[in-house]
């Protein structure tokens, strides 16, 4: 069964609750979405255990805040991107479906809480995000740091990927995450630089390049990526552009999947990007030297991480065993 189109009506009443500094936002119809974008309502037995064992443990995901529409599917296989620092924002980015407002207290318990479900899932690879949180001293790379060390004692066999903010990019914050050792560092440009103070207004196109080619600098050994959304009214030559200035950073892995209008709030999709291109994105962003690439219509930073991070280290093997 699809999800049907008026489930956005829904979400697009709790945002009056969610989002109380986008209520002077004009109205944006939400567009239909055509049939390669549509997917199964979340249903299961093994949905509904992780979704009881995510509420047992306090803890907060990015799959419900963002509503995300793989949520079914990931959920199923007891995947999850957890999301820490609390459920709200501090900035109010017009594609995210996250809550913006008062941001919550930090939990100190919440590192051990993502490490404990992070065991109990028997996760292989696990994702964890979080909104910004620029009242924090250090953007919360603190918290970031602990939670990296908890999934290390209570899941040793995970491997770790963090999804990141700027930091608003406070000093110290960047080399701090760094030095806990996630083996993937991810942090999204989202958008083309052209449309950023539109969809992307708290934040600086060249500031997040610059965090990514920093994480490189401060140790090659990790694995950097970065996503992209497509619909947004961004030109092919523009995406390719940014394509040029993530390998300029040496970024090693790129994601780029459609933008869906969470609420009617939120920026309008400007048009659906058919398959076809998205194959053709995958072909450039190859050619161009990223060792890994996701390009789909339902492409998300976290979406399939744990199979994708297995072929991100087997082409960078297979790249340095051809380097001689």
């Amino acid at each position: 069964m699809a999800i049907p189109d008026s489930a956005a009506a829904h979400a697009g009443d709790r945002a009056k609750l969610r989002h109380p500094e986008k209520a002077h936002r004009p109205d944006n119809p939400i567009r239909r979405k055509p049939d390669w974008i549509r997917v199964k309502a979340p249903a299961g037995d093994a949905f509904n255990a992780t979704r009881k064992l995510v509420r047992d443990h306090n803890l907060a995901t990015v799959c419900e805040e963002a509503a995300c529409p793989n949520i079914g599917e990931c959920w199923a296989k007891k995947h999850a991107t957890f999301m820490i620092l609390g459920s709200v924002c501090t900035r109010a980015c017009a594609f995210c479906n996250v809550a913006t407002g008062l941001p919550d207290l930090l939990d100190p318990h919440e590192p051990e809480n993502v490490g404990r479900a992070a065991a109990r899932l028997g996760l292989e690879h696990i994702v964890v995000t979080s909104v910004d949180r620029d009242d924090l001293a250090d953007g919360g790379a603190g918290h970031f740091v602990e939670t990296v060390r908890a999934l290390r004692r209570h899941a040793p066999q995970t491997t770790v990927e963090i999804l990141t903010p700027d930091f608003l990019h406070k000093p110290g914050a960047v080399d701090k995450v760094v030095h806990a050792r996630p083996d993937v560092f991810n942090h999204n440009l989202e958008t083309v630089p052209r449309l950023y103070p539109n969809i992307r207004p708290g934040a600086r196109y060249f500031v997040s390049l610059r965090l990514l080619q920093q994480v490189k600098e401060t140790d090659p050994s990790i694995f950097t990526k970065s996503g992209l959304m497509v619909g947004l009214g961004e030109t092919k030559e523009e995406v390719y552009q940014v394509m040029d200035d993530l390998r300029s950073a040496d970024v090693d892995f790129l994601t780029v999947g459609q933008y869906l209008q969470p609420t009617r709030k939120h920026a309008a999709v400007d048009r659906f990007v058919h398959p076809d291109e998205f194959r053709d994105y995958e072909k450039m962003a190859y050619g161009k030297g990223f060792l890994m690439v996701s390009a789909s219509p339902l492409t998300r930073s976290s979406y399939h991480a744990g199979d994708d991070f297995a072929r991100l280290k087997a082409a960078r093997a297979a790249s340095e065993t051809a380097a001689g």
